[in-house]
């Protein structure tokens, strides 16, 4: 009787590859249902013909009509654009020179200081929230729109500075040596030659400052006041009174609204790369 061979044959271990592919795309695709099925059933129920929005009782147009007619929302989500506007514009100065000067001058005490510009990004949001409002209740500033911008903007410029750091890090120091042998002054050099070779990690730290203030609750619970309420308040003191249908509206609006952002900037992407 002949030995049974020591290695698999080319058949079994065919199988077992076929075997493994179809079982990691089974979870695959129970980790995809995991995240989107929720979403998915926030969409339908915004249709729902229902005020507790528990059970299906027909189709309707309803709730966006009366989101529409919202003033309150309305309302709120011009505070949030302003706020998040503004935020990223002083994140994108603050975060690229920042960035700019780390690289370009050593520092004493430069590890210190870029601890202490990444602190914000770890502190627990409550904290941060606290600690901003006895600042300002100490130097006597009105909560308001300023308030609520020098927090956002306290939080979210370090996003755009690592980026920018992590760009700067493979830019070529010829670069620069060459437009200023050209005769260009160091400003010109920097908003001629560095500032286009820094324009993508610039962008992607605009769109995370951008995103993290129009979606910030905690900091502006602490910092904002009642006339400068921005949309996530608004919705969360909405939350708590019950389940509004004009919610899962307002929800599916803003999944609309991303879906197509990032189908718009894949579309851009894919046109740059054929350019010549």
């Amino acid at each position: 009787m002949r030995p049974p061979p020591l290695l698999p044959s080319f058949w079994d271990r065919w199988s077992g590859l076929r075997l493994l592919d179809a079982g990691l795309g089974i979870w695959t695709g129970l980790v995809f249902l995991f995240l989107y099925l929720p979403i998915l059933v926030l969409v339908v129920y915004s249709f729902n013909d229902s005020r507790l929005n528990v059970v299906w009782e027909g189709f309707t147009l309803d709730w966006y009509g009366r989101l529409w007619d919202n003033t309150r929302i309305a309302r709120a989500l011009k505070n949030s654009l302003v706020v998040a506007g503004f935020t990223t514009v002083l994140s994108v100065v603050l975060g690229t020179v920042g960035a700019w000067l780390l690289h370009r001058y050593r520092y004493r005490f430069g590890s210190t200081l870029q601890t202490l510009i990444a602190v914000p990004m770890i502190m627990p949001e409550i904290v941060m929230g606290i600690s901003l409002l006895i600042l300002f209740t100490t130097a006597g500033l009105k909560l308001g729109f300023f308030t609520v911008i020098v927090a956002h903007t306290t939080f979210c410029f370090p996003f755009v500075l690592i980026a920018v750091q992590a760009r700067l890090q493979g830019m070529d120091p010829a670069l620069e040596e060459a437009a200023l042998d050209l005769g260009a002054t160091p400003v010109r050099a920097f908003f001629l030659v560095v500032v286009p070779y820094l324009r993508p990690a610039i962008l992607s730290g605009a769109l995370m400052a951008f995103t993290l203030s129009l979606d910030e609750l905690i900091v502006t619970f602490f910092t904002a006041s009642a006339q400068v309420a921005t949309l996530p308040l608004l919705v969360f003191g909405m939350a708590k009174v019950g389940l509004n249908p004009m919610l899962n509206a307002l929800s599916a609006l803003f999944i609309v609204a991303t879906v197509a952002f990032v189908l718009f900037s894949e579309h851009l992407r894919r046109l740059g790369r054929r350019a010549p």
